[in-house]
């Protein structure tokens, strides 16, 4: 069945666009949907909104300061030349490089040397029409250090277009359970919570597993095919250990709901469960692409921010709640001037 890229199209006010996190961050608009019928609410209303005994997954990525200015260096017959370039990390490769996009990409050269600092550097190994592969001199823990020292976080574009990222976005796109360096993207539902937040569900018997997706920069890549199940989905790098794939399947055999913190989250656990159709361990890549007629697993609910026009992660939310229903969702929070996207409100789907 054929499924239309034109049909996930939408008109969104620029001002709606959020380019700060609102603080406090339970003051955020929640959009609570459950049993067809929507609601206003507050992030801090989780706390009202879940049950004892639901278990909420959510995505202990950390992200990197992906976003680097490196100088190339060469020697003519005037003596050497540099120029600066602007790099942004997407995803490290099986070798153990990384893929990068870079500005201006077209004279950077295979086989050349990209300074970043003093002590990071980069070997230029591969290039495409749209991105490099660097080989760094260093890996490991030195190499997530050295890319943290030289780097800035890596905002979307459509808050970057806006404002240089700065000091205060180390804090803001990094979420309070964030462990595992690598991803390039936050997953920014999980952005809402606060340690407050995390204690007072505890106390409410909500419980939590973590997995791990290295969110790449992928995820802001658009759709171009208007047949949208011959869209090719970016891989991402995975990990639902043992014990979270018990919890998640203990949750479910006691009746609780397993909830998604963000569409990463959601997209991870449903790749451990495509095997079987139940929840098992899991750890490598994967390309999920979730679209209306979806036959989900495990997912019971989701929290999730407004997503881009167009975009797989609108699809994902059409094929949870129904293609009707998600655009009566969004056609709400326009109308009601919730704030979109990264830094915006979020939503509780609950179908």
């Amino acid at each position: 069945m054929a499924v239309s890229l034109s049909d996930f199209d939408f008109e969104l006010p620029e001002e709606r666009i959020a380019i700060r996190p609102l603080k406090p961050k339970g003051e955020a608009k929640l959009l609570h949907y459950e049993k067809g019928l929507f609601y206003d609410r507050h992030v801090a209303n989780l706390i009202d909104l879940l049950h004892e005994g639901d278990l909420l997954v959510l995505n202990n990525t950390r992200v990197i300061a992906a976003r680097l200015r490196a100088e190339r260096r060469r020697e003519t017959a005037q003596g050497p030349v540099s120029a600066h370039i602007e790099l942004t990390l997407m995803n490290p490769t099986a070798q153990g490089h990384w893929r990068a996009m870079a500005k201006p990409l077209r004279k950077v050269l295979v086989g050349e040397v990209l300074h970043i600092s003093p002590d990071l550097w980069a070997e230029v190994v591969a290039k495409t029409d749209t991105d490099l592969t660097l080989a760094f001199n260093a890996e490991g823990a030195e190499l997530d250090a050295s890319i943290e020292r030289s780097g800035q976080m890596p905002l979307p574009p459509y808050i970057a277009a806006k404002r240089p990222p700065d000091a205060q976005d180390r804090q803001d796109y990094q979420t309070v359970f964030a462990r595992h360096m690598g991803a390039v993207a936050a997953p920014t539902a999980s952005l809402h919570f606060d340690q407050s937040l995390l204690d007072a569900l505890t106390r409410k018997g909500v419980c939590f597993c973590e997995v791990t997706l290295h969110v790449g920069a992928g995820t802001f890549l658009p759709v171009k095919v208007e047949d949208v199940t011959t869209h090719k989905m970016h891989a991402e790098w995975g990990d639902v250990s043992a014990h979270a794939a018990a919890q998640i399947s203990a949750t479910k055999t006691k009746g609780g709901r397993v909830i998604a913190v963000g569409t990463t989250a959601l997209r991870l656990i449903e790749t451990a469960a495509q095997t079987t159709g139940q929840i098992a361990p899991y750890q490598g890549f994967t390309d999920i692409f979730i679209y209306p007629g979806f036959d989900f697993k495990v997912t019971d609910g989701l929290m999730t921010n407004f997503h881009l026009p167009k975009s797989t992660l609108l699809m994902l939310v059409a094929a949870l709640i129904g293609k009707g229903q998600l655009d009566k969702l969004y056609a709400h929070a326009i109308a009601a001037e919730y704030r979109f996207f990264s830094y915006g409100d979020s939503s509780l789907l609950l179908p």
